[in-house]
């Protein structure tokens, strides 16, 4: 874990979707997953946020006015060995009021090797994923080749 804490850089985020002005749902941020550690999401009282079950249905995230949403990334999953679960997400905007969001993302620094624990990894767990560094992987998410894997 110490490891981890000092190989770690935090980015805050302000984020704004305006409202399209119709009572129809439209798309305010397009389904993904966080690619980070974990990011730690606050929202004004707009909702939009949804979350794809297992089972491959949208809920919609109500959140209470003072609690904050956690989201599991895939760089902890990856860490986690699959023992934790990094959710497609994203946002469907009502209405005319834009919803703003504070996003804190914890972001594995350059040359860090996300690498799950020895204690992870058992015959029961096998690994799931080579050791990576996380710059490298979203340089080679981001190509075309990568969309495609």
């Amino acid at each position: 874990m110490d490891e981890h804490m000092g190989s770690t850089n935090y980015l805050l985020r302000v984020m704004k979707y305006k409202g399209p002005e119709t009572n129809e749902s439209k798309l305010g941020l397009n389904s993904h997953t966080d690619k980070n550690i974990v990011t730690i999401l606050h929202q004004n009282q707009v909702d939009g946020l949804e979350v794809k079950t297992n089972s491959g249905n949208w809920i919609k995230v109500q959140p209470s006015p003072n609690s904050f949403i956690v989201m599991i990334g895939d760089s902890l999953y990856a860490w986690a060995n699959g023992r934790l679960h990094s959710p497609y997400h994203q946002v469907m905007m009502t209405g005319d009021k834009a919803r703003y969001s504070l996003g804190l993302f914890s972001i594995p620094k350059a040359g860090y090797l996300v690498k799950a624990p020895p204690e992870f990894v058992d015959e029961d767990h096998p690994l799931i994923f080579k050791p990576f560094d996380h710059v490298e992987f979203l340089q080679f998410y981001y190509t075309e080749a990568g969309q495609r894997a």
